[in-house]
């Protein structure tokens, strides 16, 4: 079991930063990659950035690619996204999710983790 618990969602203006962060707790030792996710209303959950555990390497859509920076902190069990240059299609609800099963490459489909936060909301304003 791997517990998630979001943090530092919020309301911005267009074209400005946020910072979330997600704190990892239970069997992280298991954990093979943690990504990030957001779904927006009426709209299907999506991608939007992952961090391989083991190595550090990372993961991004193209609607982010450039924008949004995903890192983690092997000794305190945190990820964050840095998110810049917000636009208002960024506002969604954004999900911190945990796959633990090892694969050949991180996956992109929420199908493929089997452990998330609760959420935490992002608005930005135009």
């Amino acid at each position: 079991q791997v517990q998630l618990v979001e943090s530092g969602g919020g309301l911005v203006q267009a074209g400005g930063s946020l910072r979330l962060s997600c704190a990892a707790s239970g069997r992280t030792e298991s954990t093979f990659a943690l990504g990030w996710f957001r779904q927006a209303p009426g709209k299907e959950r999506e991608f939007v950035a992952a961090i391989r555990w083991a190595d550090g390497n990372t993961y991004y859509a193209e609607s982010v690619k450039g924008r949004f920076t995903i890192a983690r902190d092997n000794a305190k069990n945190t990820v964050s996204l840095q998110m810049s240059s917000l636009k208002s299609d960024d506002t969604a609800v954004y999900y911190c999710a945990a796959d633990i099963t090892y694969r050949l490459g991180v996956s992109t489909s929420p199908n493929m983790y089997g452990y998330w936060g609760q959420g935490t909301q992002v608005t930005v304003s135009s």
